[in-house]
């Protein structure tokens, strides 16, 4: 029987503020409390808030048939506690729906799967603590950031004993084969991949409200009838895009979350069904392993990781971050924790990137690529000092 599976992540950029080079040693915080602020309650107010409403409600009209996932990064948690705790409760109500599984990710949201062993491991087991703390369960199917993901990554991932893991279907790396099916990490048979079918994710999360687009305008019935007309062996379905796509991507304005209403009904007129990531990876065997031998991510056309690590300054600003790994994981100071929490999310290094893609990418506070090199280095030129104060 055919199946969805539905994901959407939380996450949000952490606004380091105008930090210049006589800073360094005299100004230990780093943070643009104001952008923070407005930030989160924008998109609280104009996603997140109505899109977690309109999914416990069809949660809950729908008798427990239609189900889904989420992750939150657990910094993003800290601010949600701070600045719009109505989302929490939400999240604590869909989790009452039991039609939502909640995944795990990253603590930090960051990179330190490309860098560092040790780290990724503490901040991985952190969040799945805080995951299991606050919902009740403790995860059993992992998210990286921005989806990333290699073979290596597959096998850390494993030995943590998750037992799924959900991944970007790039077509560089399945070439013919589709992301239809469940696969498996070379390294680690045991760990189950789910893939991302890119083209229907994204017809929701950019397309949607798009009037020049040729499928405009979008019906449910319609984005269901696709996924009904593909071949008759293609089982899983996995749709996974950020919550914001909801109310910020497409606007509220566009009907987007009447869209997302009526997709239980006609996927039930079609036999088609929602799943759990960790119903999918329990029910269904892989049909084959997935070799990625370098990282492949979600973002950009390439689907690597060249927006974050493309360039001389970024390499160098990543380089310089994880040189302190070892001192920051043997500390026991709470805001060098929290500081390296916040410095290693990876919009830091995104906004460095001289790529240019064709989309607009808000830099927030910086004018160019180079200018949030130069502000991120003297502050971690600060952070590096305090560290190294402690030994």
């Amino acid at each position: 029987m055919r199946t969805m599976c539905l994901y959407f992540e939380i996450h949000q950029i952490i606004h380091l503020k105008r930090y210049r080079f006589f800073d360094i040693g005299n100004d230990h915080y780093y943070y643009d409390d104001y952008a923070n602020e407005t930030g989160m309650n924008e998109v609280a107010e104009r996603s997140y808030i109505p899109a977690l409403n309109t999914l416990i409600e069809m949660a809950k009209n729908s008798g427990g048939a239609f189900k889904g996932a989420q992750s939150i990064s657990g910094v993003a948690l800290e601010q949600l506690e701070i600045h719009a705790p109505a989302v929490i409760d939400l999240l604590h109500q869909l989790n009452e729906t039991g039609c939502c599984e909640f995944l795990c990710e990253p603590y930090s949201h960051g990179l330190s799967s490309l860098a560092n062993e040790d780290c990724f491991r503490e901040e991985v087991l952190r969040q799945r603590d805080k995951m299991k703390q606050m919902f009740g369960k403790e995860p059993k199917v992992f998210r990286n950031s921005s989806l990333i993901y290699s073979d290596e990554i597959g096998g850390l991932v494993a030995s943590m004993g998750f037992k799924g893991m959900l991944t970007e279907g790039a077509k560089h790396v399945l070439g013919w084969k589709s992301p239809h099916y469940v696969y498996h990490c070379n390294q680690a048979p045991s760990l189950k991949l789910l893939l991302r079918d890119f083209k229907l994710s994204d017809d929701i999360s950019l397309r949607f409200s798009n009037s020049d687009w040729a499928e405009y305008p979008l019906f449910a019935d319609k984005y269901i009838n696709w996924i009904d007309a593909l071949p008759q062996e293609e089982q899983v379905i996995s749709i996974f895009m950020e919550l914001s796509a909801l109310g910020m991507a497409q606007p509220l304005s566009s009907n987007i979350l009447e869209f997302m209403k009526a997709l239980p009904e006609c996927a039930k007129a079609k036999g088609i069904t929602f799943s759990t990531p960790t119903e999918i990876v329990t029910k269904l065997k892989s049909v084959s392993q997935l070799d990625v031998a370098y990282p492949m991510s979600w973002v950009d056309e390439e689907r690597d990781t060249s927006c974050w690590l493309g360039n001389v300054m970024q390499r160098e600003a990543f380089n310089k971050l994880y040189s302190v790994a070892e001192r920051v994981h043997l500390c026991d100071d709470r805001r060098i924790k929290q500081d390296w929490d916040y410095l290693q999310a990876s919009n830091n290094f995104r906004f460095m990137t001289t790529k240019n893609n064709g989309m607009w990418l808000n830099r927030g506070i910086y004018d160019s690529p180079y200018d949030a090199f130069t502000n991120y280095m003297n502050i971690l030129g600060d952070f590096i000092k305090r560290v190294d104060a402690l030994y």
